[in-house]
């Protein structure tokens, strides 16, 4: 059951995030909804917010009753959204054509905003809360540069937590386990330089499609008879850009695709065999072949200490804890916060809704009170 002012927050805490998801903005152009965060947290008094970091990032620092003595906790929210058309009747659908909440960054703003007010208005903890509403999660690095920025210098923290809705994940429902929860993610560019001829003429050619088909089949043994059948990997083959005309052969073709693993072991591994074969096969045929891999994500691993902690603020706060959800393939930039402070990253169920980056899909209100109440708990439960 709620109290009276859990209820009051909730409720006001819903329309907060309509309004965020009728004004959706992409990675570092969040700036009304960074000025929404900044707005509101000066509202409910908390004691210290900065502005501007990573150029839309917001912090903010809550201490309790013994904030000398007590941890310092972080948690983490997202602010943008995706490049999508949404597809919604909703009252509060994207006012913004092309782009919209696909991910339910605006239930995780909303979510936090909700436990700071709580926060701030109780102080019913030790310790101090920072809160992060992080820019740019999807692909632009947006926690990496925050982390540039000095946020664990001007700010140290004991403990960092991040949040995020899961379809599938029946409402209701907190998942949370230690270790690898979602992969690196990484991205190769193939290029091929052959030797380009008429159609009619293909054996003067060194002809990079038909030299590019054998990579693209290559590219597919690394998971298979590379790595541990026990171990996550994941090799996909997402572009193959040659040529445009019906009767030339081009001289040149192009390779793009992603890589993902829990382990960097079998991410280096990966990276050396997509290199050793696309080059090899290159060798054979007689053309040059360069590969550009660029490790863009870390994986996101929980530390189990962290862990520990969160599932007994879980079960704390009378939620219903899941231990044993699978890990995800998606990647999340949290994992820098986690590469500097020890955390977790926790999965709030958003129950039979589309899945995320869908046009169709909306962040569940129902399951908004279980994830604030997870973040007030995590802080409360020293």
């Amino acid at each position: 059951m709620l109290n009276d002012k859990l209820s009051a927050i909730v409720k006001q805490a819903i329309s907060w995030r309509h309004d965020i998801h009728s004004h959706p903005e992409l990675a570092y152009k969040e700036i009304r909804t960074s000025r929404f965060v900044a707005e509101k947290l000066r509202e409910f008094g908390v004691d210290h917010i900065e502005e501007g970091i990573a150029c839309t990032g917001v912090l903010a620092t809550i201490k309790g009753k013994a904030s000398a003595s007590g941890p310092r906790i972080g948690l983490r929210a997202d602010l943008d959204a995706l490049p999508i058309k949404e597809i919604s009747d909703k009252p509060y659908r994207s006012k913004i054509d092309g782009c919209m909440h696909a991910c339910g960054h605006d239930g995780h703003i909303a979510m936090l905003l909700a436990a700071a007010q709580y926060l701030a208005s109780t102080r019913n903890f030790n310790g101090t809360a920072v809160l992060i509403f992080q820019p740019a999660e999807e692909g632009a690095m947006g926690a990496e540069r925050m982390v540039e920025a000095g946020i664990f210098d001007r700010y140290p923290i004991d403990e960092i937590y991040g949040l995020h809705n899961w379809p599938g994940l029946p409402i209701g429902k907190v998942a949370i386990r230690p270790g690898p929860v979602m992969p690196t993610f990484d991205v190769f560019r193939v290029s091929i330089e052959g030797v380009g001829a008429h159609a009619a003429k293909p054996q003067n050619a060194i002809d990079p499609l038909v030299i590019g088909c054998h990579i693209v089949t290559a590219l597919q043994t690394i998971v298979s008879r590379n790595i541990d059948p026990l171990e996550m990997a994941c090799v996909s083959v997402c572009a193959f850009h040659c040529g445009e005309a019906s009767n030339v052969i081009s001289p040149t073709a192009e390779i793009i695709g992603s890589a993902r693993a829990y382990s960097k072991k079998v991410q280096d591994t990966i990276a050396s065999r997509t290199e050793e074969l696309c080059v090899g096969i290159g060798k054979a045929f007689g053309a040059k072949v360069s590969v550009d891999y660029t490790r863009t994500l870390p994986a996101v691993v929980n530390d189990a200490a962290a862990v520990q902690t969160a599932q007994a603020a879980v079960q704390q706060a009378g939620l219903d804890l899941v231990t044993d959800w699978p890990p995800s393939t998606a990647g999340e930039d949290f994992s820098f916060f986690l590469e500097k402070v020890r955390g977790a990253f926790i999965f709030v169920g958003n129950g039979d809704s589309e899945v995320l980056h869908n046009p169709s899909y909306d962040f569940s209100d129902d399951c908004f009170i279980y994830g604030m109440r997870t973040l007030i708990s995590l802080v409360e439960c020293r």
